[in-house]
């Protein structure tokens, strides 16, 4: 492919910027479009129908505005839900962010995981099948935070976000004693984009140091392969950033670092 492609970038708000600075950086000659649906936002506080109503024919729209190459879906919530609709009714290709279960399970030491998602996320029926499928004996702790992406999305916005209300959508993660290093949870999934905007606090509040999978890296893996070599291709400068609700989102200097660089419209 000589021609840059186009990315679409889609999450229910600022959290899917985690997975596009990863994009990014394995794609860096796309031209890309962020759209958040911040007129939708939290997913996890809507019904697995609510959503899918909105996101199939949401994406249709955008679709036909934007003609990407590729769609990726960075939400678990929206993945794990719609992305078998999306492929049925579109025939361009989509990647979704699903709980990285499988690398979790097989890289703990102490066979106890943690998966830290939105409440919507931990209880679907996909997630349990991740784990019956791919725990490979660990003890899967499923921990459901009602308002973690929406502190991740604050902090990033320049609010003011405690300790205390970050610890207390974590602390659930932490199963055993943390004198006890042979058999406490050593492996926790951020099984939301929104979570990796706030690791380094949580990195910092964690009653002992855990590995913290992001499932990031791999999804721009996965765009590359499927964009596949691109023979004379450079880097781009355009990209473009959309919210549903129609707001100015007046992030620009927050946002170049995410989109590598690039100055956003």
């Amino acid at each position: 492919m000589t021609n840059s492609p186009t990315i679409l970038v889609f999450d229910s708000g600022l959290g899917g910027l985690t997975v596009l600075r990863e994009v990014v950086a394995a794609c860096p000659d796309a031209h890309y479009v962020y759209v958040a649906d911040d007129a939708f936002f939290p997913y996890g506080h809507h019904s697995e129908d609510e959503i899918i109503a909105r996101v199939v024919p949401l994406m249709g729209e955008l679709i036909g505005t934007h003609d990407p190459d590729l769609v990726v879906i960075a939400c678990n919530t929206a993945s794990t839900l719609v992305l078998s609709h999306l492929r049925a009714a579109y025939s361009l290709p989509f990647v979704g962010t699903v709980p990285a279960i499988k690398p979790a399970c097989a890289q703990s030491k102490t066979r106890r995981v943690s998966v830290l998602g939105t409440k919507g996320t931990v209880k679907r029926e996909y997630t349990k099948a991740l784990i019956r499928d791919f725990a490979q004996g660990c003890e899967v702790t499923l921990v459901g935070s009602p308002e973690l992406a929406s502190l991740a999305e604050a902090e990033l916005s320049g609010a003011p976000i405690s300790d205390e209300a970050i610890l207390a959508e974590l602390a659930s993660c932490f199963v055993g004693k943390a004198s006890d290093v042979a058999s406490r949870t050593d492996t926790v999934v951020l099984a939301c984009t929104h979570y990796p905007l706030l690791l380094d606090r949580m990195k910092k509040l964690a009653p002992w140091p855990v590995d913290w999978i992001d499932p990031a890296p791999a999804i721009a893996r996965r765009v590359s392969d499927l964009l596949g070599p691109r023979i004379g291709a450079i880097a781009q400068d355009r990209a473009a950033m959309i919210f549903t609700s129609n707001r100015v989102h007046g992030l620009s200097a927050m946002l170049t670092s995410f989109f590598g660089g690039r100055a956003v419209a």
